[in-house]
């Protein structure tokens, strides 16, 4: 069984909620380390003038480490 280890993230993309996603993952990424899985805990919108201009996310972010 492996034993994965958690972080929350926040992270904002002036595209969509899936590319704020992907930045979150890419900016948790390190040598020891890689991704499993993310957790969308929340979404959130940025609104200036009846528009949306920042999807924003909070996250938990799944990841294996280099350690046995």
């Amino acid at each position: 069984m492996e034993e994965l280890k958690e972080i929350e993230a926040f992270a904002q993309s002036n595209k969509s909620w899936e590319d704020a996603a992907q930045i979150a993952v890419i900016n948790a990424i390190t040598p020891s380390n890689s991704v499993k899985s993310i957790l969308i805990k929340q979404f959130d919108a940025q609104v200036r003038n009846n528009k949306i201009v920042g999807y924003r996310i909070n996250a938990k972010i799944f990841f294996e480490t280099g350690e046995p």
